[in-house]
């Protein structure tokens, strides 16, 4: 026990074992109780069997007189796709599939990185995107890797009507 930092760990121990001493047990004078400082009574009363009536686990929220035969489930919605309008353009229809595929990098939101790269597909007879280059950067190569990869995803463009398109990718941060 001639470690310094034994003899220093001893003498806090005491000092904090005389200091709670003394204000817990020794030098505190005690205060008296005063009438505000007794706890409040509590009274309850229990009712007869009689009048106490369970409550259903399920309740009817139909309104009274309202029958549940009456109720018709509400139609159901039509599925999104025939909902949106057709597109007109090829152009249109190719900006349609490519918000299916669309994929904003993560490093790039990470970044803050926006712009738009415009690309050029070549298509087959059957509208099969061959070939996706770059006609115009973005002026990060993140986001225009990201645009072919996206245009390639898409397969084809069957009503594209064409071989040779030009697809604006937008790229932006809200």
């Amino acid at each position: 026990m001639n470690n310094p930092a034994s003899r220093r760990f001893l003498l806090a121990l005491a000092a904090s074992l005389v200091l709670h001493l003394a204000l817990f047990g020794l030098g505190l004078p005690r205060k008296k109780a005063g009438p505000h400082d007794t706890p409040a009574s509590i009274s309850a009363r229990l009712l007869p069997p009689a009048t106490v009536r369970p409550e259903p686990l399920l309740k009817d929220t139909l309104a009274e007189g309202e029958s549940a035969k009456s109720l018709q489930a509400p139609p159901r919605p039509a599925d999104t796709k025939s909902r949106r309008p057709a597109p007109r353009t090829p152009e249109e229809a190719a900006q349609r599939k490519l918000s299916e595929v669309l994929f904003y990098p993560p490093e790039a939101v990470a970044r803050g990185l926006e712009g738009e790269v415009r690309l050029l597909l070549a298509l087959d007879g059957g509208g099969a995107i061959r070939d996706a280059q770059v006609a115009a950067s973005s002026g990060h190569k993140i986001l225009d890797d990201a645009a072919i990869k996206a245009a390639l995803a898409m397969g084809s463009l069957p009503d594209a009507g064409a071989r040779e398109l030009i697809l604006p990718v937008v790229f932006r941060l809200r």
